[in-house]
């Protein structure tokens, strides 16, 4: 089907949320996507930091294969295999102790707030309240973009859930003002990602759990997108010496196929008994199988040192285009693989040069070139990203 025909398609028929590029992908392997034309493209973009194997990885793509000639769906009433090793592995790897499996990372959110609420009546009736950052991104659903301080995504939306307050990012001081005895939790990405890539102080995360600890607030980490090897450890709040109450994943925990998840110490958990909480689809053994095929590819491959050396990589290329173009880049920042690039001006027109040349990238916030591309990429691929968009830099 040719492109024009696909385009045509799509305006008829599917609902206009998504301001689309206009390119049709069809294919991809490894760090590469190709169009319905052809053309060929390196995916620094990966799903927005889903596709942690690259493209048909065939570990991946076999475990898929296999697990959907046995079963694909099954109720959640019943014991799989597959999500019985799926919890164990990431209790063990997170260093808490229960997990529920859902769909997506809104439904992560969505669970966590929910266990959170639950959790705090448990203490007293009005502890109920949840403080997350301005410029965060937790989710679409009502009561996931009403958590996100990012008015743009609640607008039309009104009347929004009550009972949350928003602080700005790495301002230890608004927390502390906003705690209270009503806190019942303290909801944050460690590295916002959609916000702009911004990064904490090193100090930050240790006084926001201690916050927690003084108020009896479970600490909430939601590591969607910086979790799953993003940032060189599994879980970016490895970086932080501290552990949260509740951390939630979703993008890169199964590679592409569809999945979400939050793990609870014991002592959260707790307030969940049966029927507190569940999902048709929610830890299904196809997603499960995907799961725990990534995890073991990237424990095999040792992913997590190569996202820290690649990581390291990029942005030494990146801060050498800042020395080239200080009109246009004025900060490089990041944490492993996902590294973000402030421009002096939007970023769109850049990232439209850059997909003409045959490089994905993304820009977020308005004027942040993010970069979150496979976990498994090399010097060579990082290479041919910085030329192209060296190109794009100076063509705009």
């Amino acid at each position: 089907m040719d492109k024009q025909t696909v385009f045509h398609m799509d305006q008829e028929n599917y609902l206009p949320v998504f301001a689309r590029y206009q390119v049709v992908l069809e294919t991809g392997e490894g760090p590469y996507v190709y169009d319905n034309e052809g053309k060929k493209y390196i995916d620094f973009l990966g799903g927005i930091a889903v596709n942690v194997l690259g493209h048909a990885h065939p570990k991946l793509v076999k475990a898929v294969a296999d697990q959907a000639g046995k079963i694909i769906h099954c109720s959640n009433l019943y014991y799989t295999e597959e999500q019985a090793r799926l919890a164990k592995t990431l209790a063990a790897l997170s260093g808490l102790d229960k997990v529920f499996v859902g769909n997506s990372g809104a439904e992560a959110n969505e669970g966590a707030i929910k266990l959170a609420r639950k959790y705090g009546k448990t203490i007293a009736a009005d502890k109920v309240e949840i403080i997350t950052a301005e410029h965060s991104f937790h989710g679409r659903t009502l009561a996931t973009l009403t958590a996100t301080g990012q008015p743009k995504y609640q607008k039309g939306y009104e009347p929004l859930p009550g009972g949350f307050k928003h602080v700005p990012f790495n301002d230890i001081a608004a927390l502390k003002q906003s705690m209270s005895d009503k806190t019942c939790a303290v909801m944050l990405e460690p590295i916002q990602g959609e916000g702009g890539v911004n990064i904490p102080d090193p100090d930050y995360f240790t006084e926001v759990r201690a916050l927690c600890d003084t108020y009896g607030a479970l600490l909430i980490l939601d590591e969607i997108q910086t979790g799953m090897g993003r940032t060189g450890k599994m879980f970016a709040y490895e970086h932080l010496g501290i552990k949260p109450d509740i951390v939630t994943l979703a993008k890169g925990l199964a590679g592409g196929v569809p999945i979400g998840a939050f793990i609870a110490t014991d002592k959260a958990a707790a307030a969940f008994g049966p029927g507190d909480h569940g999902s048709t689809f929610g830890g299904n053994p196809l997603a499960c199988a995907a799961a725990n095929a990534v995890l073991k590819v990237i424990e095999d491959e040792k992913l997590l040192n190569n996202a820290q050396a690649m990581g390291e990589y990029l942005v030494t290329k990146l801060n050498a285009l800042k020395g080239k173009y200080p009109a246009l880049i004025t900060a490089v920042r990041g944490k492993g693989l996902i590294v973000g690039a402030k421009l002096t001006r939007p970023g769109r027109d850049i990232v439209n040069e850059c997909m003409k040349e045959g490089a994905i990238i993304n820009c977020t916030a308005g004027d942040v070139l993010r970069f979150v591309p496979p976990l498994n990429i090399t010097k060579a691929h990082v290479d041919e990203v910085i030329e192209i968009l060296d190109a794009a830099l100076a063509a705009v």
